[in-house]
């Protein structure tokens, strides 16, 4: 007998229901969703996009307008909220409806999805787990549930896991770029608008202590064949390309026959990929290389500008690399975006000096996180007596998670708002990011200065 196609709806949550999500400075394209809807089509089924970047008719209304059989969602720790309030809404509108959350989040923190309302669980990579659920809960096919690793799943009114293993990515098929093409005046990297997502390995090869990127795939680094990766890029209906690996400049020799394979097909398009100063600082003739071919943005973790900091996130870096790799890609002219962590130990002091820094050796494109212990790794526990929120829309990289050391939670906002208002004139002045409206932001932060603060935790 033939299975009855299905009607699948595919959600990417909205950022945040605040202003300071900067949809419209930087969207990304919904990767892993296009990769399942490959899969699912090629079975036969109906599947919709639903991205709430862009999107704002809401999850009920799609859910009217779609009625799928099927919804999977996925996010980051910040969407979580989110995540668990579509699957809800999913079974208030059809509680015979199957819901599936996935993605990095829910990889490592699968247990704060246990709700009624979610039927499983994928803390995998592996996309094709979702045809084994719904031959299991639609086709009602026999199937061994406590067999299928990275799932976790109900039975008997109690929550089960599976182990989770590596999943190997060269078996991605490619993915369905249908609904990024429908919307071309969307999913840009600042000025680089309708950059499509472009994804080379799974996992960093590299440990760092504060990021939960190298516990992507169980922790396994897996590369796919870069001849494969130059075709998918040679297919690509875009001038932009973001290499989004955690960290692509990695492999020398990898490197070079991404370089060698772009200049034979003749490819002109602009890339941005994640890269380390250690490896920038030690291969100018290599980005000298990636720059004859487009390179335009390398997002690079400096983290800090004190060794001790770097020492203690075993970043396998130092000030001096941070310093050499941004006068390289100065003088090559690539724009290299240096992000940067405001640790909980900062004093006045050193927001002060952060900046100056950054101003004396000419850094034009900065990004500032507050550290965030993690959620679901080790890290997490050396701050748990100085946890002050399990608000997972804190997570997000611009709230205090945890007391800072040597100030009031008050004033270390204080000090960062100052900081962050700093950098926002020196961009201004410098005329970078000139599509962005910064009295707006300006004004905004001014106003978090005088207001937010003011109530946050205290």
């Amino acid at each position: 007998m033939n299975k009855i196609q299905l009607t699948i709806l595919l959600v990417h949550p909205e950022i945040s229901r605040t202003k300071y999500n900067f949809v419209g400075v930087i969207e990304n394209e919904c990767l892993e969703l296009e990769y399942i809807s490959t899969i699912l089509k090629e079975k036969g089924h109906t599947v919709y996009l639903y991205d709430g970047q862009i999107e704002n008719t809401g999850i009920p209304n799609a859910l009217k307008k779609y009625n799928p059989d099927v919804v999977y969602v996925c996010g980051r720790t910040r969407q979580e909220s989110f995540m668990l309030e579509y699957c809800e809404d999913a079974k208030k509108y059809n509680e015979n409806i199957v819901t599936v959350i996935g993605g990095l989040h829910a990889q490592l923190c699968y247990e704060r999805m246990y709700r009624d309302y979610v039927d499983y669980i994928l803390t995998t990579f592996d996309i094709f787990k979702i045809l084994d659920i719904i031959d299991y809960s639609v086709y009602k096919k026999e199937t061994d549930l406590s067999q299928l690793d990275g799932i976790c799943y109900k039975q008997d009114g109690k929550w089960h896991k599976n182990k989770s293993l590596p999943f190997d990515i060269k078996r991605l098929p490619r993915p369905d770029r249908s609904y990024f093409y429908e919307h071309p005046n969307n999913y840009r990297y600042l000025e680089l608008e309708h950059s499509a997502w472009v994804r080379t390995a799974y996992c960093c090869p590299y440990r760092c202590k504060f990021c939960i990127r190298n516990r992507m795939n169980s922790g396994k680094y897996i590369e796919r064949d870069i001849e494969d990766v130059v075709n998918e890029i040679a297919e690509i209906k875009s001038d932009n390309i973001y290499i989004v690996d955690d960290d692509f400049l990695f492999d020398e020799n990898r490197i070079k026959k991404f370089i060698a394979l772009i200049k034979a097909r003749n490819i002109k398009k602009n890339y941005i990929c994640y890269g380390r100063s250690d490896f920038i600082s030690t291969h100018e003739e290599l980005m000298k290389d990636l720059k004859s071919i487009g390179l335009y943005y390398v997002l690079v973790g400096l983290e800090s500008v004190n060794d001790n900091h770097l020492s203690g996130y075993d970043k396998r870096s130092d000030v001096n690399r941070n310093i050499k790799s941004i006068e390289i890609c100065n003088s090559l002219g690539i724009n290299l975006m240096g992000m940067f962590i405001v640790d909980l130990d900062f004093t006045k002091k050193d927001f002060k000096y952060l900046y100056k820094w950054v101003k004396d050796h000419n850094l034009k494109h900065v990004a500032i996180s507050i550290l965030t212990p993690e959620l679901g790794i080790e890290n997490y526990d050396n701050y748990k007596d100085r946890i002050i929120t399990d608000d997972p829309s804190h997570f997000d990289y611009l709230h205090l998670v945890a007391k800072p050391n040597n100030m009031s939670i008050r004033r270390y906002y204080f000090h960062y708002y100052i900081l962050i208002i700093k950098l926002f004139l020196k961009a201004q002045k410098e005329g970078i990011y000139d599509f962005i409206d910064y009295g707006d932001y300006i004004r905004s932060f001014i106003a978090n200065i005088f207001k937010k603060i003011r109530n946050e935790y205290e």
